[in-house]
């Protein structure tokens, strides 16, 4: 028989949700919410705005490629979102996969890699998301300002894609450097 979670969230989110597909796991005492990726904004939106859950602070967005990972996920990619309640000193991690419809070696963008935002929950999500966007190529529905944010604006790929070249594409080698007088 598996250990049963005791998270005192986990019980809230599933009489509120309960024709919602969730997992929960637990690593050296973290629990982790795994939630569809259609359904994430709304169990989000709802971890947040619910009193007895008041999870109002988004610590982190991160963003997971699982390519060669040894066991089965649910998807290649994962977004995941810390979050922590202070009025109730507690955290919650909330996790969503999604799987790419198209080659990930390219430089094309997938349609299929793309959740919604939380900027309308969070604010501060803003940076995060831009950062997941521009290192691993899911793109974040309704962000207010969604661009690349530690990389060039005509950098030709991902880079922390599993799949992309450790010696990059040759940007090293076209890449123009300019002086300290030229501003």
């Amino acid at each position: 028989m598996p250990p049963t979670l005791d998270h005192p969230t986990l019980p809230i989110i599933k009489a509120a949700f309960p024709n919602v597909s969730l997992q929960a796991t637990e690593f050296r005492g973290q629990t982790t919410l795994i939630v569809p990726p259609d359904r994430a904004h709304e169990i989000l939106r709802y971890l947040h705005d619910d009193p007895p859950c008041d999870y109002d602070f988004l610590a982190d967005v991160i963003g997971v490629d699982y390519l060669g990972y040894p066991s089965a996920t649910p998807g290649r990619f994962a977004v995941v979102y810390v979050l922590a309640s202070g009025a109730h000193e507690r955290r919650l991690t909330v996790k969503t996969y999604v799987d790419p419809s198209l080659d990930t070696s390219g430089i094309v963008p997938d349609p299929a890699l793309e959740v919604d935002s939380v900027t309308d929950i969070w604010p501060g999500a803003e940076w995060p998301e831009r950062e997941v966007y521009d290192m691993f190529g899911i793109r974040f529905r309704n962000h207010p300002d969604l661009r690349r944010i530690l990389m060039w604006k005509d950098y030709p790929g991902h880079p922390l894609r599993k799949d992309y070249p450790l010696r990059g594409r040759g940007e090293r080698e076209t890449y123009h450097v300019m002086g300290r007088d030229a501003s």
